[in-house]
């Protein structure tokens, strides 16, 4: 993660991704993950409730993931590394089957 103004960062490994599905609108899916990181890579001291939201089309393609802290948006940014282990999480047949089955959810 990438503190916004500073030189030097660290690359998280995220170990573990707990999701939370809502759909949003006729558009929007939002994913919201809890994680868990590699001891090597712990998360920075200064959050106090660490979450990932990406926004998903119906289909479940992330166009948007950005952390937050207490369900805002926070002072880090997450590093390239970081959003391709995100992608790949959503990517994958279970969590893109919850994303297609939450987007149904409001077509009745």
């Amino acid at each position: 993660m990438i503190r916004y103004g500073d030189e030097t960062w660290t690359e998280l490994t995220f170990t573990a991704f707990y999701p939370r599905m809502e759909r949003r609108d006729n558009q929007w899916i939002d994913v919201e993950l809890r994680v868990d990181t590699a001891e090597s890579t712990p998360l920075p001291e200064d959050l106090v409730d660490f979450s990932i939201l990406a926004v998903c089309t119906h289909r479940g393609y992330p166009m948007q993931i950005e952390p937050q802290d207490e369900g805002c948006d926070c002072e880090y940014q997450l590093t390239e590394s970081e959003k391709r282990q995100i992608e790949d999480y959503i990517a994958s047949g279970p969590v893109r089957a919850m994303i297609l089955k939450a987007a149904e959810s409001g077509d009745r």
